[in-house]
């Protein structure tokens, strides 16, 4: 991957992965939190989701990529309630703001591995302290080849195999639903827009990635009623 191609096709979009402002404000609703409470955006990418957040409470956005973290910073910069950090999600638990009322990651926990993941966030929760996240997951039974090839090896799992890993990792599931297409489109919309734009002139290198990230695109509307992002809430117990 040319990762400074990568940035161009990305650099100022709206969001980093599928979702919308009705996702979390579901969330929220089942999370209760207490009046001002602490939450983190653990892997927010460019903060699709903090806006959205910052209503319940002080946010902590945090991402590797530091063109991320710089659009976010600009983003942000006139909302008190938000503090934008480069940090790895990984250490969570050693941020000076842990533990957390509420651990937002959408699209971002398969990057440590769900039994990893969940164990490694719900070490940056308070006690009964709520996490919120994303998972790839199959919709049916018998998921075909393009839906299996999707998630390009990652071990994905149904929404059973799913919910069990949370209860096992010391959680109390309060919900789950799928992102609904609504989500995707909000993702892939705007960056199908920017391919667009970019596309004439472009050197070959960045027509590589473009061709990739309007591939993605194709390929998940191919898919979307096998397989997609699983929405869970869960308590820490």
């Amino acid at each position: 991957m040319d990762w400074d191609a990568f940035f161009e096709v990305h650099k100022d979009l709206p969001r980093e992965g599928p979702g919308t402002a009705s996702d979390v404000a579901w969330a929220l609703e089942l999370a209760a939190l207490p009046e001002g409470a602490a939450i983190c955006d653990a892997g927010a990418g460019a903060g699709g989701d903090v806006a959205a957040l910052s209503g319940a409470g002080r946010v902590l956005a945090v991402d590797l990529q530091e063109g991320f973290v710089t659009q976010m910073q600009a983003r942000f910069a006139d909302l008190p309630a938000v503090t934008v950090r480069r940090a790895d999600m990984a250490g969570i638990a050693d941020f000076p703001e842990a533990p957390f009322d509420l651990i937002w990651c959408a699209g971002a926990l398969y990057f440590l591995g769900l039994e990893d993941g969940l164990a490694t966030l719900r070490a940056g929760l308070k006690p009964g302290g709520v996490l919120a996240f994303s998972e790839p997951c199959y919709f049916t039974d018998t998921p075909g080849e393009a839906a299996r090839a999707f998630w390009e090896g990652y071990p994905t799992r149904d929404a059973g195999g799913i919910l069990s890993a949370v209860s096992a990792a010391g959680f109390e599931v309060l919900g789950s639903r799928p992102v609904p297409d609504a989500g995707w489109e909000a993702y892939y919309q705007p960056m199908e827009a920017r391919i667009a734009d970019l596309r004439p002139g472009a050197s070959p290198s960045l027509t590589g990635v473009l061709d990739l990230c309007a591939q993605e695109a194709r390929d998940w509307r191919a898919v979307r009623e096998q397989t997609g992002y699983l929405l869970t809430v869960a308590r820490r117990t």
